[in-house]
């Protein structure tokens, strides 16, 4: 009886034994299998994933490349919008891999190992509101509004009324080109500084007097825009170059193109082909070929 009892427990405890030991090799394999799946799904992920930030007036340009892009490759593209000289500290991290600029590149910018690749030209455009009767003005004029020496609209032909002068802030790629070309940098006399190009738009749309400049790609008619020199704003004139208050957008890798990641270098050329170029022209922006 006493040898019975020893022979059950001896059973009992050998098959204890062999189930723990068969759940834990399978918890083992199962965890192991599912961290291997994470960890190729996450780099896989991240190899196809293409990341820029920067410019917001290269909002709709960049939102229309993603959106066509992805359509046609599967290649996810993460955009984020955060000013021109944020995009380029980021790029200059290696954070992104894109760094979109609404301005062209500076020369301590470059000799930090930045390539400046030009993908489109943008008119800065003058908008004014609907009411306003100035039709047109010089570059020399609009840069004495800026620096706030004429002050009223009569000075210009227009109505008795004061000029109230809007812009970007500080860190925007839109302010620093248009600020460079009127040769006015840390001179403007701004009465609001706006942090996106959209709000500058309904600002000025819904202020009497006001005065402000926004990428040509997005001007619609709820403002008027003002010739410059007698010239209008349009992708003719700023190709042949005679609307002069024009930028570059700039898209700027860390180092040459030839030196991304695949998927990064397939994106430019396709950027580059027919394609993408006619995409360019028709978010109202002007090729440079």
């Amino acid at each position: 009886m006493k040898k019975a009892i020893k022979l059950m427990v001896s059973a009992v405890l050998a098959a204890t034994m062999l189930v723990g030991c068969g759940s834990t090799g399978s918890d083992e394999n199962t965890n192991g299998e599912a961290s291997t799946e994470s960890s190729a799904s996450s780099s896989s992920g991240s190899d196809d994933v293409i990341t820029m930030s920067g410019s917001t007036s290269m909002e709709k340009l960049c939102n229309t490349l993603k959106e066509e892009y992805m359509n046609k490759t599967g290649v996810e593209i993460d955009v984020q919008f955060t000013g021109s000289g944020a995009g380029i500290q980021a790029v200059t991290d290696g954070t992104v891999d894109i760094g979109n600029s609404s301005r062209a590149l500076k020369d301590e910018e470059k000799s930090g190992g930045l390539a400046e690749n030009i993908v489109a030209l943008d008119g800065i455009g003058i908008i004014v509101d609907k009411a306003n009767t100035v039709t047109d003005i010089t570059k020399d004029d609009l840069a004495k509004i800026y620096k706030g020496e004429i002050k009223n609209w009569s000075e210009l032909g227009g109505s008795d009324s004061a000029i109230i002068v809007i812009g970007r802030e500080a860190s925007s790629g839109t302010r620093g080109a248009f600020e460079e070309i009127l040769g006015i940098e840390d001179q403007c006399q701004y009465a609001q500084e706006i942090n996106s190009t959209g709000a500058v738009m309904a600002k000025v749309a819904s202020t009497p007097g006001a005065v402000g400049y926004v990428s040509l790609d997005v001007i619609d008619d709820t403002v008027s825009t003002l010739k410059v020199d007698g010239v209008e704003a349009t992708a003719e004139n700023i190709k042949n170059g005679t609307y002069t208050v024009q930028r570059p957008f700039v898209m700027a890798t860390k180092g040459e193109i030839s030196e991304q990641r695949q998927p990064v270098q397939d994106f430019f050329n396709w950027l580059d082909s027919e394609e993408g170029q006619n995409i360019i022209t028709k978010v109202g922006l002007v090729t440079t070929k």
